[in-house]
């Protein structure tokens, strides 16, 4: 089987970065969960706390897995532009 080449770089870099960034998210959210409750549980204004933690998980384990399929050489098929 013949290799393509894209001629792209492989993200590797930055695949690494968020995942580790990914990996603290999730540490510092288990290993706090007592707190977290308790800060989100309190209403008011904290009630939108969960929605920008979810927003903030979302963003940085997504760009994570693009990466990583990228780097494993895994993409979207491209749509053909008919004319």
């Amino acid at each position: 089987m013949a290799k393509e080449h894209s001629g792209r770089k492989k993200p590797v870099g930055k695949m690494l970065l968020t995942g580790a960034a990914a990996t603290a998210l999730y540490a510092a959210l288990l290993g706090n969960q007592e707190m977290i409750n308790e800060t989100f549980g309190k209403g008011g204004m904290n009630a939108f706390l969960p929605i920008i933690t979810a927003f903030i998980f979302s963003i940085v384990h997504g760009s994570f897995t693009g990466n990583f399929w990228t780097v494993l050489g895994i993409e979207a098929k491209r749509k053909k532009e008919n004319r």
